[in-house]
């Protein structure tokens, strides 16, 4: 036995250590994608968590709320937070409370009024066009303010205590609604009562967050508006708890009932048709051809064209580019030469003159069928010299035969 036997045999034990090695090298391969996955997925978790929405009371982001409540806690005021429109209203019907909720665009108007008119005391954290329209009557978004902190200004306690602050978001007011922090054609605060219980609207995306709330005189206005009462329900509605019904009716709510059955009837008379008409299964022509088209056909029927078109310089360079071929062969030229270098070949081999060779190979111009005749017959006389001067026992053959 050879030793490339011995390495090929799986008696010998030689091949495990080998397929063992590949086989550890996939493992552990596959061990670092899933240890990397599994890495990755935490680290996306823990993001989650730390950077939520937008004014999320558990949010501690630079975006979130948490700081403020942790500051409300701190003063005795009982923080609860909830995400259902259901467990708000369980929750303001067990005792006065302030109801702080940002905007709400996946309930219905009448969604968020039922919550609202349950609270005590409500706080717009994040108002936009429908819910000033909807709960501070004739009021409405005026855009953003410069930035420029000023002070409240106006008839609201809460406001005058905190003291100044630079308004993000600034509104218009509606008739008996009180504004504060006038700026940029604006105010920042907005404060009303819906039957007979307060309610304030403020750009809290700009004040009460985290990363602006130790700023001016923020973290004073939010207490004094969410702290006056002892609980404070702070709502996030979800984007799934909804209200809203579709009420755009469908494509076949809109058309007659004999519709549908017309259309199908419909596609399944064109797919008949389309059977009906079309070729049939299989191979279009199963049977050989009964007979044989000659080459030669194509090549006579092309010159009969040419001959009806009088097209004489055409035809001459069919009969030229012929002859460059044959003579390219016979001067052991490669099938790349050039025509011009053709036709010098041919003159130094045959002794004829430069510029006639290349005359019958390359400028002559046919007008007539006289013409193109003359030169079909210097091409022939051209190719016999050229095969005489390169061969000359198969042309003195050629002559014995005759």
């Amino acid at each position: 036995m050879t030793a490339a036997t011995v390495a090929a045999d799986p008696a010998s034990g030689t091949t495990a250590p080998s397929r063992r090695r590949r086989v550890t090298a996939w493992i552990a391969i596959a061990a670092v994608l899933i240890g990397v996955g599994i890495a990755g997925t935490a680290l996306a978790g823990l993001g989650r968590w730390s950077e939520r929405n937008v004014l999320d009371p558990e949010s501690a982001g630079p975006t979130g709320a948490q700081a403020l409540v942790e500051i409300l806690r701190d003063r005795g005021i009982d923080v609860t937070v909830v995400r259902d429109r259901a467990a708000a209203r369980e929750a303001l019907q067990r005792g006065a409370a302030t109801l702080v909720v940002p905007d709400a665009p996946s309930l219905s108007d009448d969604g968020l009024t039922a919550v609202t008119d349950a609270a005590a005391d409500v706080v717009l954290i994040d108002p936009r066009a429908r819910t000033l329209r909807l709960l501070l009557p004739g009021s409405s978004t005026s855009g953003v303010g410069p930035g420029t902190v000023v002070d409240g200004a106006c008839a609201l306690a809460a406001a005058e205590r905190a003291g100044g602050v630079a308004p993000g978001a600034i509104y218009q007011s509606g008739a008996g609604i009180d504004a504060c922090y006038a700026t940029g054609g604006g105010y920042g605060l907005l404060s009303g009562t819906r039957d007979g219980r307060p309610l304030t609207a403020v750009d809290g995306r700009a004040l009460f967050t985290n990363e602006h709330l130790a700023e001016n005189g923020n973290a004073a206005l939010a207490v004094n508006l969410m702290g006056r009462h002892p609980t404070v329900i702070w709502w996030m509605p979800a984007l799934t708890d909804t209200d809203l019904i579709d009420g755009d009716p469908s494509l076949g709510e809109l058309t007659p009932p004999w519709v549908s059955p017309v259309i199908v009837l419909l596609l399944a008379s064109g797919v008949a048709a389309a059977i009906w008409r079309g070729r049939r299964f299989g191979a279009l022509v199963a049977e050989r051809l009964p007979v044989t088209v000659r080459a030669g056909e194509t090549t006579e029927g092309r010159a009969r064209l040419y001959a009806h078109a009088r097209d004489a310089l055409h035809a001459a360079d069919q009969l030229r580019i012929g002859a460059l071929s044959r003579l390219a062969a016979l001067l052991g030229l490669g099938p790349q030469a050039a025509a011009g270098e053709i036709a010098d070949a041919a003159a130094a081999r045959t002794g004829w003159d430069r510029g006639a060779v290349r005359g019958i190979l390359i400028d002559a111009t046919p007008r007539t069928d006289a013409d193109l005749a003359e030169l079909h017959r210097r091409l022939k006389d051209l190719e016999r010299a050229v095969h005489v001067r390169v061969r000359p026992e198969t042309a003195r053959d050629e002559r014995t035969t005759r």
